[in-house]
């Protein structure tokens, strides 16, 4: 906590300021020199977000770290200062659709990826291996379908051909998993989503512990403007103050409601890695013995209409192509997050029409079955 004097904030200052002004050359060489530098552009720097940095870069035991505009910004951030044409990267194959955008995306630069079943140790270290791999990218919880890998075996093996393993942990916070301790090299956040909490703030972050690489993640997001604002940065603040309270709560919540849909009659599927029917149960065990998280999918036979049923009889439940609100909120992954996603890779991920994406909230349990129940009942 930050010692406070006589009639001190409380909360941290608001420091919207895009320029510094100093009184002499010498005292912008200080600035510019000075470990850590100080504040002169907003888009180097800015007092708002290093606080958010230090408290975030606590949380996960890095030594460094930087936010950015957005989590695609951070994951950008994280990626580039690693690779150079002709490199590789290995990625796994159930990522968030814009992610796997960013990456075909890079293409055309000369930087190719192999997507590949990282919750397949054997798959992972053939891909690693086939031509020496710059970054090993995976999720802990991937989007939707909540898979978790072996992180410290696959940290291992790409470890032992050079790559960097760069992990995002949206879907946990590090309230439930801190990759750094467990084999990444980078971590990276959306905390626009449970870190951020109130669907307000668009913000990444991203941090690790090798002070080269740190340094030239920074100067990245400098150069690409990936830079945050800092009233977003402000309002993430804020939302520290209340993260495992929201984190715990929810996902006492999510493991509720799994446990509920698979009572009923009208879901086909659920998907939630802390029960038993979940591939990765036995990893998800090791790996998050606190808790599996807010995230579940839960899926309807009757496809795109009886999810248009349900979503029109369950208006409590908003369909808001995010998550991580303090509310309960639905996605629909084939229209939303993996909209742009070829049908092989939907299907190949099990990605169908009657699937829905659950961020389940800290609203009291019954009142989100209630909604629930609603939408189930006029799904048929």
């Amino acid at each position: 906590m930050p010692a406070h004097g006589p009639g001190s904030p409380l909360v941290p200052p608001f420091v919207p300021a895009a320029v510094h002004a100093f009184r002499d050359l010498d005292a912008l060489d200080e600035a510019y020199t000075s470990s850590p530098p100080g504040f002169f552009y907003a888009r180097d720097g800015h007092p708002n977000a290093a606080e958010l940095s230090d408290k975030l870069n606590a949380l996960h035991n890095a030594t460094w770290g930087a936010v950015t505009a957005s989590g695609m910004a951070a994951i950008s951030a994280a990626v580039l200062p690693r690779v150079r044409s002709g490199d590789r990267i290995v990625a796994s194959d159930k990522l968030y659709g814009k992610t796997n955008v960013l990456f075909r995306e890079l293409e055309r630069f000369g930087v190719w990826t192999e997507f590949v079943d990282v919750c397949d140790l054997g798959a992972v270290s053939a891909s690693l291996n086939r031509e020496r791999a710059a970054v090993l990218f995976v999720e802990t919880l991937s989007n939707p379908n909540c898979r978790v890998c072996d992180l410290p075996a696959v940290a291992d093996a790409a470890h032992k051909v050079g790559a960097t393993v760069i992990v995002d942990n949206a879907f946990a916070s590090p309230v439930l998993f801190r990759p750094l301790d467990h084999g990444a090299d980078v971590v990276m956040e959306s905390l626009t989503k449970i870190i951020g909490g109130h669907s307000d703030i668009t913000l990444g972050y991203l941090g690790g512990k090798d002070a080269t690489f740190g340094a030239a993640a920074i100067s990245g997001v400098s150069t690409f403007g990936f830079n945050a604002s800092p009233f977003d940065c402000w309002l993430a603040l804020r939302s520290l103050e209340t993260l495992d309270l929201r984190v715990d709560f929810a996902a006492d919540n999510a493991a509720e409601v799994a446990d509920w849909l698979a009572t009923r009659p009208e879901v086909s599927r659920v998907v939630y890695p802390g029960r038993a029917d979940h591939p990765d149960a036995p990893t998800a065990a090791k790996l998050l013995p606190r808790g599996c998280g807010h995230m579940l999918c839960f899926e309807l036979p009757g496809g795109r209409v009886a999810v248009n049923r349900f979503l029109r009889a369950a208006p409590g439940i908003p369909l808001a192509p995010s998550f991580g609100h303090t509310g309960t909120t639905i996605s629909h992954p084939v229209t939303a997050s993996h909209r742009y996603e070829s049908e092989e890779a939907k299907a190949r991920q099990g990605i169908t029409p009657g699937l829905i994406r659950l961020s389940v909230g800290c609203e009291p349990l019954e009142r989100i079955t209630a909604e629930l129940e609603k939408g189930l009942r006029a799904s048929g």
